[in-house]
């Protein structure tokens, strides 16, 4: 692995950078401690398919059903409620995380070369953050996106992505869940999809193989790969 690996503390999150020199690509990611096991092969895999400099920012969740949710929702795992907190985890990447890196690293984040992306829960609050006006991103990777969240496709039809480059994957056996909420998942990713190529997004669906716990590092990877190549 050519990156170099830093711990940080920024404002309320501990931070984890893989870093180079020479950056082209900034890839800023939310996670939580099974993305964080699996960031070796996920930086790994990029290195290996993509010839592009980057620094990759992983930002540790402390509350993950509370800081990634745009608007609060019935629990459907066990008894935690979803919360409202995705409009303080996007000020806290724009105000905080990305002035600290460019003042800390003397580094230059802007739309051109920063990527968001996320994983889950991660990649619904990727989803929504693609929606909302005066985002520094490029285009965003959406893995596994808990895109059967409550009230998310209407919010998704109804408002203009802000982003010109997206990538969604799925597992194929995702749907297969004991857990109601979760067998729309097939129908509603591919309703993301269309809603983003009607609204002029460039935007590519792949499918990979398991459930939604299988390799997750590596597809997130294979996003981060995808966008890299669209400029």
């Amino acid at each position: 692995m050519r990156h170099q690996k830093e711990i940080i503390e920024i404002g309320e999150h501990i931070c984890i950078l893989h870093k180079e020199e020479n950056v082209k690509f900034f890839i800023i990611q939310p996670v939580d401690s099974n993305d964080t096991e699996e960031l070796g092969r996920q930086i790994s895999y990029i290195e290996e398919n993509s010839e592009a400099s980057f620094i990759h920012i992983a930002i540790r969740i402390n509350k993950w059903n509370t800081e990634l949710t745009p608007w609060a929702a019935p629990p459907v795992f066990g008894k935690t409620p979803f919360g409202d907190g995705a409009v303080t985890t996007l000020l806290y990447i724009k105000d905080e995380l990305i002035p600290t890196l460019k003042e800390r690293y003397h580094l230059e984040l802007n739309q051109n070369n920063t990527l968001l992306g996320g994983y889950s829960l991660a990649g619904l609050f990727t989803l929504w953050s693609s929606y909302q006006s005066n985002i520094p991103f490029y285009g965003i990777v959406s893995a596994s996106p808990s895109a059967w969240y409550t009230g998310w496709l209407d919010y998704a039809e109804n408002h203009q992505p802000q982003i010109r480059n997206a990538y969604l994957s799925l597992g194929d056996k995702e749907e297969k869940s004991k857990t109601k909420m979760i067998t729309t998942i097939k129908r509603d990713i591919l309703r993301q999809e269309q809603i983003f190529k009607d609204k002029g997004i460039n935007c590519m669906m792949e499918w990979n193989e398991g459930n939604h716990f299988q390799d997750n590092g590596i597809r997130i990877a294979k996003g981060f790969v995808w966008l890299m190549q669209q400029i």
